[in-house]
């Protein structure tokens, strides 16, 4: 019975350049203009369990080095690769020229469910401000628009929250339904 209750997880030996040398899935994910540092931050933690390619911070996005960020990502800003862009237009159009399809997570009359689409490999996440969402001009390079159910009062769930169940979704997608 003991051994049922052993903690899995990653060697904690490793180095952080050991941990880089790990191979990410492809995704790639735009944060466009996040207010929240505790929520940049929790989403490094979520890059980094689900072995995110890399995270591109735009706009007003916090980025490394930020107080807050480092309380939230609990050390998870050394193993998660990452870019800060000044616009988030054009940090799309650059990942889409590079042939990575757009995915934003916004609820539309034409989005899907996040479960209905099959991600392709690679592909670009787009989450959107907390409070206006992904703004107009990203959500026209969209490829694909998907949702999360809202299924009580309430019309949407904090953005890292969201992140986390359509990440991993990606992931167990890319994993043949094995996470």
């Amino acid at each position: 019975m003991e051994d049922s209750f052993r903690v899995r997880g990653r060697d904690s030996r490793l180095s952080p350049e050991d941990l880089i040398k790990i191979e990410r899935h492809p995704i790639h994910v735009v944060l466009d203009n996040l207010r929240s540092a505790f929520n940049v931050g929790s989403i490094f933690r979520t890059a980094d369990a689900a072995l995110v390619e890399r995270l591109h911070l735009c706009g007003i996005t916090a980025y490394p080095p930020h107080q807050k960020l480092d309380k939230t990502a609990m050390g998870a800003l050394d193993y998660v690769p990452w870019e800060h862009h000044p616009d988030t237009r054009d940090a799309v159009l650059s990942l889409k020229d590079r042939g990575m399809p757009i995915v934003c997570l916004e609820p539309a009359d034409i989005s899907k469910r996040f479960w209905e689409i099959e991600y392709p490999r690679p592909v670009c996440l787009v989450l959107g401000n907390e409070a206006l969402g992904i703004s107009r001009d990203v959500l026209h390079l969209a490829d694909h628009l998907v949702h999360i159910p809202m299924l009580g009062f309430k019309n949407s769930i904090n953005v890292a929250t969201a992140f986390g169940v359509v990440v991993f979704e990606v992931v167990r997608q890319y994993r043949g339904g094995q996470c």
